[in-house]
């Protein structure tokens, strides 16, 4: 029979157990193998079946706790894990004494749609929200006072199983918040927290707070599944990434506005320091900087700023990261969609409705005017923006260079901060403890080498581990992953129909002595996930081949709603049911953090293949490498910035623009199998003197050693605090009310006097272009500022090589002096030198640039004057 109601009983832990409910209600067990090893102790079958802590202790017997309340070795390891804890929580760390130093944010508000923190915590889909539980990771382990702020999705995202001819099948389970390890967040009279948006026709969507603690990092979800909303306001968190455009869009401003009223209310209720930062990890928090827009206007808080100051305010402490590298991976709402969710009758009411939109207006050539873009708006509200490697931080600068227009993509103020993984989820812990150089804790060697704030010291150890050990540690994680392989195929086999009398050929699946690929990612078109069948009968001799053979190991999910990655999986899923081949290619079914803690060490080789330049950064390459799998990739995201032949390989690709789609793959796979052919395979192979690929060994430690230090979350973390949030806690003292007043009304002005800017004249001493290297030019330029002044300005030379188009390349940008005027035309001069510090075709230009004093970057207004085509200087050059 089917209950009518479901709820929770939680278990009663005799007294000298009550440590317990704290090791497991917070996260960092997920990182810290004592604490996991003791929860093990407890009951190992139980564990082995749900590696959650807190549904462990809901599912252990009375009796078996008792005789564990009696137990004086496991009381005593349970102590020494609070202890640890504790000490974790209170000391100070890296943070602490960097802010003795420098002026650091009190704290920093994280805002992302999705956080991969743990198995147990299903609210993640990929690689964002992966990333994004990384970063909390660090941040608790290098003391970083982070609040991070998400949603709490009822259904998770989706799990995955295929029929019998290989169709992915989702599946959504219902995510009690009480069976998972959360606290709900109550007000001093014990009723649950709450945020409140106002909903077009007098409606209201309310959430609760539940709080996952996540090391020294609060993590707060927001859950709109309360007996107070209406049906369909309740499902507004049921499924990451569901629903159609207008249940995306209250999921966005949940998140965004809802997340900034839910981080008010846990400062107010635990006193901890109101963040001075707020990072919006990808656009979907975007409407974060309204809800604090509309804080600080008038009526709306002491300050009383109108917009635009308020604005200006708000993006002085205000990090944009992007992790799209296509327009087609933003949020775009329906202008109209958006319109009615804001104004008098809903949500923020005291904000003209028309700012709104214009902040997420596609102003450049090309975009749309009935679309409502939410990175465009998120880029707009922030003063700091980052992509998420040097690649895509340059192709995020051609992406949105048309909302800075008269500047060139490399000048779009769009840095880059590249990813890192958090090392102690997702290396295995022999891998750890034998870079340590020692038999010890691997989370304990994670946290004090992330708490150094360098990080390289435990990789530097693997340098001197003897071939023969290393080998062996390599073989043992490889045997294992096939046992898990086995075993998830097995499963896997039985839910798509298959008895067991038909499976006995899966204990002969995969052998621990034989080169293994790993493949697994989202299955998005670009990532190619069939490449490597381009060719089957070419990957068939691969896989089969009698002296030096290779396995595979696939995983992926489609969005449910992409029929295209379906295929592409149900493709795949075909080719590895062949019998010829189905003990040396497999794909398996619900790929998620469980599963990747075990592929990546077992794997030898990582491969990745995307279209170039489509993979943002490509984290799971850098979680493979830590385990001393050697990458084979595409020169895409992190790969095309760290790459080097000590490390893996590069997948050659075709960059003719001119190919078409399947000329390209089948050029790629071509290179694709030639590298495995020629050179990965036989490297594998192939043994020295004491039988062992001494040449395969000697690329582990490499990447172990000089790549390791790299990839690690704590050296992305430090770059964060360092390069963006103490920049941005800076300029967010510095804008108090008056300062934001004043670069407001000079940004009016500002823009009102532009169009009588101009470069009227511009002449050198000597004649050109017969100029010689090392000399230096006197460069004198008349500009027009009309009703703006010197101060209001900064005059450049720009010069450099020029192309066949005569576009300056390696720019270098001197500014200019004025030295008199206004002349009776209201013209002022300027004047400064042109070193001609290069050979070859060299061009220079003039510019005039905003300058203010609270300005992050010259190019933050997006105006600049330049030269007219007409204009030609003394000595008859073209000025462009």
């Amino acid at each position: 029979m089917k209950a009518i109601r479901r709820f929770t009983v939680r278990p009663v832990l005799p007294e000298p157990l009550h440590p317990l409910s704290d090791l497991a209600r917070n996260l960092r067990w997920s990182w810290h193998a004592e604490t996991r090893d003791l929860f093990q102790a407890v009951d190992p079958a139980c564990w082995a079946a749900c590696g959650d802590p807190v549904r462990l202790l809901g599912d252990v017997p009375a009796g078996r706790l008792a005789e564990l309340a009696g137990d004086d070795r496991f009381l005593r390891r349970l102590t020494a894990a609070a202890d640890d804890l504790r000490d974790y929580l209170s000391g100070d760390r890296w943070y602490q004494r960097r802010s003795r130093q420098d002026a650091l944010p009190a704290a920093v508000a994280y805002f992302s749609p999705e956080f991969g923190i743990t198995a147990a915590l299903p609210q993640y889909s990929g690689g964002l929200g992966i990333l994004a539980g990384d970063h909390l990771k660090a941040a608790s382990d290098l003391g970083v006072p982070l609040i991070g702020v998400g949603l709490l999705y009822r259904h998770g995202y989706f799990r995955q199983s295929l029929s019998r001819d290989g169709w992915q099948q989702e599946h959504y389970p219902v995510l009690d918040p009480h069976e998972l390890p959360l606290v709900r967040i109550e007000e001093p009279d014990g009723t649950p927290a709450q945020v409140m948006l106002a909903l077009p026709g007098a409606r209201f969507l309310r959430a609760r707070i539940w709080l996952a603690q996540v090391g020294r990092v609060p993590l707060l979800l927001l859950d709109s599944d309360v007996e107070e909303n209406d049906l369909s306001e309740r499902g507004v968190t049921d499924r990451l990434y569901g629903g159609g455009s207008e249940h995306r869009l209250l999921q966005e401003m949940l998140l965004g506005i809802g997340g900034v009223r839910a981080v008010r209310t846990y400062c107010r209720l635990t006193g901890h320091p109101e963040p001075e930062v707020f990072h919006t990890n990808e656009g979907h928090a975007g409407f974060l900087g309204l809800e604090r827009i509309n804080e600080l206007s008038a009526g709306g808080g002491p300050s009383g700023l109108d917009f635009d100051a308020a604005l200006e305010a708000v993006r002085a402490g205000t990090v944009f990261t992007t992790h799209t590298p296509v327009p087609a991976g933003i949020d775009r709402f329906d202008r109209d969609l958006v319109a009615r969710h804001f104004g008098p009758a809903a949500e923020l009411p005291r904000i003209d409705v028309g700012r709104i939109l214009r902040l997420g207006r596609e102003t450049y050539p090309g975009g749309e005017a009935h679309l409502f873009n939410m990175a465009v708006m998120g880029l707009r509200l922030a003063q700091r923006a980052n992509g998420v490697s040097l690649l895509h931080g340059e192709v995020s600068r051609e992406m949105f260079a048309g909302l800075w227009p008269g500047f060139d993509a490399e000048e779009v103020p769009i840095t880059s901060v590249t990813n890192g993984v958090h090392a102690p989820t997702w290396v295995a812990p022999e891998v750890l403890r034998l870079e340590a150089g020692r038999q010890a804790d691997a989370a304990d060697a994670a946290d004090a080498a992330d708490d150094t704030g360098e990080g390289a010291e435990r990789w530097d150890a693997a340098a001197g581990l003897a071939d023969p050990d290393l080998w062996q540690l390599r073989r043992t994680l490889r045997e294992r992953l096939v046992s898990e392989v086995r075993e998830r195929l097995r499963a896997s086999w039985r839910q798509r129909g298959a008895d067991t009398a038909e499976l006995g050929w899966i204990d002969s699946v995969l052998d621990p002595d034989v080169l293994t690929i790993g493949f697994a990612r989202r299955v998005p078109s670009y990532k190619r996930l069939t490449l490597m069948l381009r060719d089957r009968e070419r990957l068939t001799e691969l896989l089969l081949h009698p002296e030096r053979p290779v396995q595979i190991v696939v995983a992926g999910k489609a969005h449910p709603a992409d029929d295209s990655g379906k295929r592409l999986i149900q493709e795949l899923v075909r080719f590895a049911d062949d019998p010829r081949v189905r003990h040396r290619i497999v794909f398996l079914p619900d790929y998620g953090m469980a599963m990747a803690q075990k592929l990546y060490p077992g794997c030898d080789i990582w491969l990745n293949n995307p279209l170039r330049p489509l993979e943002a950064c490509g984290t799971s390459g850098m979680k493979a490498a830590l385990n001393g799998c050697l990458n084979l990739s595409v020169l895409d995201g992190w790969w095309d910035e760290w790459f080097e032949p000590d490390f893996g390989w590069a997948i050659p690709t075709a960059d003719a623009a001119a190919l078409d789609v399947d000329r390209r793959d089948d050029i790629e796979a071509a290179a694709l199998y030639d590298l495995l052919e020629q050179r990965v395979t036989p490297r594998f192979y192939e043994r020295g003197q004491q039988g062992l690929p001494d040449r395969w060994i000697e690329m582990v430690r490499r990447t172990l050693t000089r790549l390791g230090p790299k990839v690690l979350a704590g050296r992305m973390v430090r770059e964060y605090v360092e390069r963006l949030y103490a920049p941005a806690a800076g300029a967010h003292r510095a804008l108090d009310p008056d300062a934001a007043r004043e670069l407001a009304a000079w940004k009016a002005r500002l823009h009102r006097a532009w169009p009588g800017v101009s470069v009227d004249h511009v002449e050198t001493s000597a004649a050109l272009p017969g100029a010689e290297l090392g000399t230096a030019l006197a460069l004198r330029v008349r500009v027009g500022l009309g009703d703006l002044g010197p101060d209001d300005v900064v005059v450049q030379a720009v010069s450099g090589r020029v192309d066949s188009e005569d576009r300056i390349t390696g720019a270098s940008v001197v500014p200019l002096k004025p030295v008199a005027g206004p002349d009776t035309e209201g013209r002022w001069s300027y004047e400064g030198p042109l070193a001609l510090d290069r050979t070859g075709p060299f061009g220079y230009t003039v510019r005039v640039l905003p300058a203010h004093r609270l300005l992050a970057s010259p190019a933050e207004p997006g105006l600049v004057a330049v030269p007219s085509e007409e204009l030609v200087e003394g000595a008859g050059v073209l000025m462009r």
